[in-house]
């Protein structure tokens, strides 16, 4: 048994630094390389691709980043952990193969593919047999929108992760898993902790937690003395040194930039965190109030002290459905009297709008550069350089938001004076995805690891 395992960050969503994981192997020793690639409406996305192409469906950023970093794990041993199979993880794992032939790595790969998070096809059958998957926000059942649903996927915990690496798997390929599994898994396998050592494997949540967004930890998006964040041009991504015993420092490779203090990481921290004494995964339910932060070097963070407790008897599921069409266009007005002509331009719009007799659901209309950021917490002053009118529309009437589209050029020659800009051209109508969180029972989720060479 190791006595400090490796885990790098690598990516925090799907559109992260291209550069982070090539960065994270080549800077310094790592064992485990994770890659967290999804968000909800991304799930939404992929499976619209699939539709399109049963070729498809999975973060293709992924193939790139392997590529960089193959080397790293055919000849030094690294191992990637990646939710980066979306909707379609076996499909990526054939692009995995494919990219392996190429590079003529394909005998000194094995990878590992978990499914049965994807509930898609399954959802007409659960609701007949009585689970409603009512939405967790609204407590509507999910028959009031099924016709339109575009995905369901439920949050896997670590181990079927634990299960593909115990089968030997370099590159383990996830669909929906919770974005802490990817780090908690590693370190359970390397460590052996068992199902019910919660204490440990809260510590192993909390990890993955804290590096699951890539350089939010280590310097970006900082709030805490951001303008002194060093050389954030070449940030360095986080690590986990996780260790036996569930304490683990938080640190990044010598000479990159960015920063990792207790501030860092507790800004981290309280992200998405909900109830700090109920963090609720599929493995365990940490207690954020018992972590202990200490500052134990340059770029060091130690974290200790983690309680947990068991989990629940059900999984989280995302869905997504359409909700309707929206639009949303732009023109910037220039001083004198920037806010001024904005507010007219809206009024001119809208009244323009009544006129037609649309059927909007909704208009909203944000002031950027004056009140956009605070609404009504800022007094608006009326000396700004300049005021970017921003309007968005709704409608389930796609037809509606379709003439919304063509009501704001004709402001740049028919409404208040000194447009600068016309961002964009005209407003392009898109479908609105919507989010309905549910729970299931875990007994109706059924986990598989399959291993592909």
């Amino acid at each position: 048994m190791k006595d400090v395992v490796r885990v790098a960050a690598g990516q925090g969503f799907w559109g992260d630094w291209l550069e982070a994981p090539r960065r994270q192997v080549e800077g310094g020793p790592v064992d485990y390389l994770m890659l967290d690639y999804l968000a909800e409406v991304t799930m939404s996305i992929l499976q619209k691709q699939k539709a399109r192409d049963p070729a498809f469906g999975y973060a293709r950023d992924f193939i790139g980043a392997v590529d960089s970093v193959l080397p790293a794990v055919t000849e030094r041993g690294v191992r990637i952990v990646a939710n980066a199979g979306g909707v379609n993880p076996t499909a990526c794992a054939r692009a995995i193969l494919k990219l392996a032939d190429q590079r003529g790595a394909r005998g000194k790969l094995t990878l590992g593919v978990v499914t049965g998070d994807d509930l898609l096809t399954r959802l007409d059958a659960l609701i007949a047999d009585g689970h409603e998957l009512r939405n967790m926000d609204t407590d509507e059942p999910l028959s009031t929108v099924r016709d339109r649903v575009l995905s369901a996927n439920a949050y896997l915990g670590s181990e079927p992760i634990v299960e593909a690496l115990g089968q030997g798997a370099q590159i383990v390929i996830t669909g929906r898993s919770t974005d802490t599994a990817l780090t908690m898994a590693p370190l359970r396998f390397e460590f052996g902790w068992a199902n019910d050592a919660w204490n440990l494997l809260a510590a192993g949540i909390v990890a993955g937690h804290i590096i699951e967004c890539g350089a939010q930890c280590s310097g970006g998006n900082c709030l805490y003395d951001w303008e002194n964040v060093p050389d954030l041009a070449s940030v360095g991504y986080p690590i986990v040194e996780g260790r036996t015993d569930g304490t683990f420092d938080i640190v990044k490779h010598p000479e990159t930039g960015g920063r990792i203090s207790v501030q860092s990481v507790t800004e981290q921290l309280v992200y998405e965190m909900g109830d700090p004494r109920s963090y609720i995964t599929p493995d365990v339910v940490a207690d954020f109030t018992t972590i202990r932060l200490e500052q134990a070097g340059t770029d060091r963070v130690r974290v200790s002290g983690i309680e947990g407790r068991p989990p629940t008897d059900k999984l989280k599921v995302s869905i997504a459905y359409r909700a309707g069409f929206k639009a949303i266009g732009t023109l910037v007005y220039a001083w004198p009297d920037a806010l001024a002509k904005a507010q007219m331009a809206d009024h001119v719009l809208r009244e323009r709008l009544d006129r037609l007799g649309l059927t909007l659901q909704s208009v909203l209309t944000e002031y950027v550069g004056a009140s956009a950021c605070h609404g009504p917490l800022v007094e608006p002053r009326s000396d700004h350089p300049e005021v970017q009118l921003r309007i968005a529309v709704r409608s389930e009437d796609e037809n509606s938001v379709e003439r919304f589209t063509r009501e704001l050029a004709p402001l740049v020659l028919n409404g208040p004076p000194s447009v600068t800009g016309f961002a964009g051209g005209r407003p392009k109508v898109e479908e609105i995805v919507a989010y309905w969180p549910a729970l299931i029972d875990k007994t109706l989720v059924r986990p598989a690891v399959e291993i592909m060479t």
